[in-house]
């Protein structure tokens, strides 16, 4: 499947977005102002100015939809939530080239609030894996003390754990050492 290096980052941080649930981090991960900055830094979300407790409040509810969209058990569910968003945020595609990337697509309108920038730009990347008939590309880790979202962009659409240097490394470790104990006795 090929995505260019825009849905890529989209994609990013919307898995980024729904993992910073307090059901998942364990604690509300963009409770504030402050945590919601991090969150634009650390994906590098472009064009956002000012933020505000407003901001903290409509990026949690655009956070809600986008989990619903990945708990969506079929194309049209999925499809009717991402079209309701991308319509909501007014969407305005225009070409940019910003940052040293090479032309790529905006969709969110200059100007637009944080939530409305996710709503269009990560629904727009979603709404291509259902475009190409790859929304079970949208994935929740298999490990059983893990809730984390992922997309599965691998070659076979195999992987099954959100990192599998952490999550997938432990469930291997814990069960080769049972296998050992089944040996020894």
């Amino acid at each position: 499947m090929l995505i260019n290096h825009d849905t890529r980052c989209a994609l990013d941080s919307v898995v980024d977005l729904v993992n910073t649930q307090p059901s998942i981090e364990g604690r509300e991960a963009l409770g504030d102002v402050a945590g919601l900055r991090g969150f634009v830094e650390r994906n590098r979300v472009s064009e956002v100015g000012r933020l505000d407790q407003d901001d903290v409040t409509a990026v949690h509810a655009m956070r809600a939809r986008f989990t619903e969209v990945f708990r969506a058990t079929d194309d049209n569910r999925a499809s009717a939530m991402l079209n309701a968003m991308i319509a909501e945020a007014g969407t305005t595609p225009r070409l940019t080239d910003h940052d040293g990337y090479d032309w790529h697509v905006h969709y969110f309108a200059p100007g637009a609030s944080l939530a409305d920038h996710l709503g269009a730009d990560c629904g727009m990347a979603l709404a291509f894996l259902i475009v190409a008939g790859e929304r079970e590309r949208l994935r929740w880790c298999d490990a059983p003390d893990c809730r984390r979202a992922f997309v599965d962009l691998s070659r076979n659409r195999s992987r099954r754990y959100c990192d599998s240097r952490t999550c997938g490394n432990r469930l291997h470790v814990a069960a080769y050492r049972a296998r050992r104990r089944e040996t020894a006795v």
